[in-house]
């Protein structure tokens, strides 16, 4: 008896790697920290339980895109070709690993790309590079399997599904510094001309087929949020009055509902599936955030005792992201094996469960996050020419707080 649950992937939903800082060096300013770590946590829950009211209670992938911004602002008072290559190489390994899990699980459940239409046959090999290098959309079959398999016919979509964010990353990292360089000269035109591509091929005006379209509607869609980053960097926030910035941004956010209510997706109010309301809301959403940006050293008060969480998510942040779903598929069948223990015989113990089935899913997905960084987290420490660590919460031996950059 399978009681399985099937996470529904945004269309275009989530976080770039972080880590914390080596003596000498800057210290990590820990609301970003903390507000990075929402954001991962936003995003499981939603590929978890699909609740299109969390885009808007916190529009993660804005929240992400613009953290990025504002490191890779940052990081680009050094040569820019040094920079754009180590963030590429940060980002590369660990995608190889993951990608390498899901080819071989794909093949084994007999997926063929060159026998396969959906693919494009010889393309469709030829295409198997974008999970080394993320340039454009990784192929993978629609259905695998069987339903009554280890895993939902759906599992390859989902799995690769989260993928997009990378694709969107490099972009990003690798038009930083022609969008920092436009920036600097004119600043508001820069922020506000991705909401005006996002209102052209994000509304239907233009129609830009396949994946080409997609790449330019995520482009516009989370750019704002990329350059807001940019923005929170050089001090342009500071320099609105508060007043303003939380008023004009209130606006922004209103028009965002708006047209997400007369412009309703498949999942009515998912904002990840409407890219000109996911566009405003997220960014009104984050200028408020960044607005108030107290710039913490440490984690003040009771959100002290998430410090190392907060840590460890951080410089955990891509294995996080590129593995959630994977594990998600794999709580189904690790719960539905509790149908079949002695005391399970009865239907009232059959309708308990059934009727706690996500909440055994939550409380299973976080030590299956925590093996899956003990497995392959290291390799963002090999990435970003650090030492293998396999649990990097920011301590050392003795119990002093170590963060890491």
């Amino acid at each position: 008896m399978t009681h399985g649950h099937t996470t529904d992937v945004p269309h275009r939903p989530e976080p770039a790697p972080a880590s914390a800082s080596a003596p000498g060096k800057p210290s990590r300013d820990r609301y970003l920290d903390l507000l990075r770590s929402i954001a991962l946590v936003r995003v499981v829950v939603y590929h978890l339980f699909g609740w299109a009211w969390l885009s808007v209670l916190f529009p993660s992938m804005g929240v992400m895109f613009a953290l990025a911004g504002s490191l890779m602002a940052r990081s680009l008072g050094r040569p820019a070709l040094s920079v754009v290559r180590g963030r590429i190489r940060r980002l590369l390994p660990p995608l190889w690993a993951f990608s390498a899990v899901v080819v071989a699980m794909m093949s084994a459940d007999g997926w063929n790309p060159l026998k396969d239409p959906d693919t494009g046959g010889a393309w469709g090999v030829a295409d198997l590079l974008t999970y080394v290098v993320p340039v454009g959309a990784p192929p993978y079959p629609w259905h695998l399997g069987t339903d009554g398999g280890l895993f939902d016919s759906t599992w390859a979509d989902q799995a690769a599904g989260p993928l997009w964010y990378l694709r969107a990353y490099l972009w990003f990292v690798i038009a930083s510094p022609l969008l920092l360089w436009a920036f600097r000269r004119a600043p508001w035109p820069t922020l506000l001309a991705p909401l005006a591509l996002t209102a052209v091929v994000g509304t239907g005006v233009v129609t830009i087929p396949g994946e080409t379209g997609n790449a330019i509607t995520d482009f516009g869609t989370y750019g704002a949020c990329w350059i807001l980053g940019f923005a929170h960097h050089e001090g342009l926030l500071r320099r609105v009055p508060r007043y303003l910035a939380v008023s004009g941004s209130a606006l922004v956010m209103a028009f965002g509902l708006w047209w997400a209510s007369g412009h309703p997706g498949e999942d009515a109010w998912d904002l990840n599936d409407i890219p000109l309301a996911q566009a405003t809301w997220s960014l009104g959403f984050v200028v408020i955030l960044l607005q108030y940006s107290p710039s913490w050293q440490e984690l003040p008060g009771r959100l002290a005792r998430w410090d190392r969480l907060v840590t460890l998510s951080n410089n955990r942040a891509v294995t996080i992201y590129l593995w959630h779903n994977l594990l998600i598929m794999a709580t189904f069948p690790i719960i539905d094996r509790a149908y079949d223990l002695p005391f399970m015989d009865s239907d009232t113990a059959s309708s308990a469960l059934d009727s706690t089935y996500g909440f055994w899913t939550f409380v299973l997905i976080w030590p299956l996050i925590g093996l899956a960084i003990l497995a392959f987290g290291w390799i963002e420490d090999l990435a970003a020419r650090r030492s293998p660590r396999l649990w990097p919460d920011g301590r050392r031996r003795g119990g002093a707080r170590r963060i890491t950059r």
